[in-house]
């Protein structure tokens, strides 16, 4: 099975600094390294998983200029974010891309693709049967190489 992991889930908030309060302060998350995306967030962190991407990610939403957030994961209704509609994606780990997108390809599911450089990491971003979208993580490397 390609898939190895559960890597994070993903919240997308209009309250960023609460959320990060109540992740930390009574969770016990632990604020950590984020790449420089163009829209804000957090990455949280359990106590010695440090070498992974985080266990929450906070999905902040600028409202004087959301085109970051848009480009990079879509557009989602404000009204939306509430509940388990607050919780924009899955992620997991996975490998064997050319698979992968095989796999994708005879199902007829459109996805959209990207590499992050700063964390060796090629995303595939797929929605399931009830719009869910789900994150894959392969190494860059794989990209490389298709």
């Amino acid at each position: 099975m390609p898939i190895s992991k559960l890597a994070h889930f993903s919240v997308r908030t209009t309250s960023l600094e609460a959320s990060r309060r109540f992740y930390t302060e009574v969770l016990g998350f632990k604020e950590g390294y984020r790449p420089a995306f163009k829209f804000p967030g957090l990455w949280l962190y359990r106590g010695g998983d440090e070498a992974d991407f985080g266990v929450v990610h906070l999905i902040g939403i600028d409202r004087d200029d959301p085109s970051g957030l848009v480009d990079y994961l879509g557009d989602k209704d404000e009204s939306a974010l509430f509940g388990s509609a607050a919780v924009d994606h899955l992620a997991f780990l996975a490998t064997d891309l050319q698979d992968m997108r095989q796999r994708l390809q005879r199902a007829g599911l459109a996805c959209r693709e990207r590499t992050v450089p700063d964390l060796g990491l090629h995303q595939v971003f797929v929605e399931d049967p009830s719009g869910v979208t789900i994150e894959l993580n392969f190494p860059a490397t794989e990209a490389l190489s298709t």
